[in-house]
């Protein structure tokens, strides 16, 4: 059994979030007891096409931009957190005695995994994480088992190298954006272990829904929806190309037209999505409310789009600042900070991993 991409780490690390579109990358220091300082951050747009559905399909240009973003941060740290895609994962929660010996749940856990994984397990990399006692007897507790192919590990990984970057822990990316999320957790109003949030993590074409109900993922699923459509709409519309366009979204020079035939709409869109989202899980789970949803992605901070999803879903909704309370070093502005923050939650989340106690 091949086991390691799981395991926590106690020192400072840079958390690098690989997506279609970017690498991001989010350095934290811990200088005390859940007490944790910013670094910095930093993001460089990846070229089209080189990664699809979480598959590295040019190695050499990935590792081109992770050595650029990793020059961007400023940073004389190597050691990073990396991330899968949820979607390159195999998952299955299970229930074991208590007290069992390392070795002894070890191989309760490859017997397993021969059941839930449809691949040869020479083929993978599993791993496990005690999650914690069931109920209050204490003699059973939950362990949540973990599979990937260790191609898609290895891609990663030798990405990272090639940057000259040193992987101590390979995460998963919905796991990394319940470490972050933890941050936030105590931000919210009334907040209690039985608090039910919608995290609606926008990305350039699939919005990641997950349900937390206090600190436990409970839910999790996709829609093909994201900001890639505001892109493509406005390259439609003003005849631009993607660079330009994404250059006039982030610095304005956009028509007098744009406000109101261009986003607005959109954000509608965005906002009908987010309240179809809240339905769909309610009528498909034992809950009849969410208390708070949760925005994250590059589109999240677009001015509005808090109070659209507000208005439609009738619930409380926020923008993701998992910084907040976190000790900034000088060269980080607060204000820009808490514009770019919401699309840096899953490399908080993988930093996060690294330094948490």
């Amino acid at each position: 059994m091949n086991l390691g991409f799981l395991q926590r780490k106690k020192t400072s690390f840079i958390g690098v979030d690989v997506s279609a579109t970017a690498i991001k990358m989010v350095e934290l220091s811990a200088i005390g007891k859940h007490q944790f300082r910013l670094d910095g951050y930093a993001s460089v747009a990846l070229p089209k096409g080189v990664i699809s559905d979480g598959n590295i399909s040019d190695l050499a240009q990935v590792a081109d931009t992770m050595r650029s973003t990793w020059r961007l941060l400023g940073s004389r740290a190597r050691q990073v957190v990396l991330a899968l895609p949820a979607s390159a994962v195999i998952s299955k929660r299970v229930i074991m005695p208590a007290g069992m010996r390392d070795e002894d749940m070890e191989l309760q856990v490859e017997s397993e995994a021969h059941q839930y994984i449809p691949f040869p397990l020479d083929e993978m990399n599993l791993d496990f994480q005690v999650l914690g006692p069931i109920g209050k007897a204490d003699d059973e507790v939950e362990v949540l088992i973990v599979a990937a192919k260790k191609e898609k590990i290895d891609d990663r990984v030798a990405v990272a190298e090639e940057a000259g970057l040193k992987v101590s822990i390979v995460d998963v990316d919905a796991y990394a954006t319940e470490t972050a999320y933890r941050q936030i957790l105590r931000q919210l109003p009334d907040h209690s272990k039985k608090t039910v949030t919608m995290i609606l993590d926008i990305g350039a074409y699939v919005t990641h829904i997950n349900v937390m109900v206090g600190t436990h993922s409970i839910y999790a699923r996709e829609q093909a929806f994201g900001g890639a459509m505001l892109s493509q709409e406005i390259q439609r519309r003003f005849g631009l190309s993607p660079e330009e366009s994404e250059i006039a979204k982030r610095q304005g020079g956009l028509p007098e037209s744009y406000e109101q035939e261009v986003l607005q709409p959109f954000l509608q869109n965005l906002a009908s999505e987010a309240a179809r989202a809240v339905s769909f899980f309610i009528s498909s789970t034992q809950y009849n409310k969410v208390d708070h949803v949760l925005l994250a992605g590059g589109v999240a901070a677009t001015d509005g789009l808090a109070a659209l999803i507000a208005e439609k879903t009738g619930i409380h909704t926020l923008v993701a600042n998992p910084f907040q309370g976190m000790s900034l070093v000088n060269k980080i502005k607060a204000s820009q900070l808490e514009t770019d923050a919401p699309a840096l939650m899953i490399a908080c989340g993988l930093a996060l991993r690294g330094v948490e106690a």
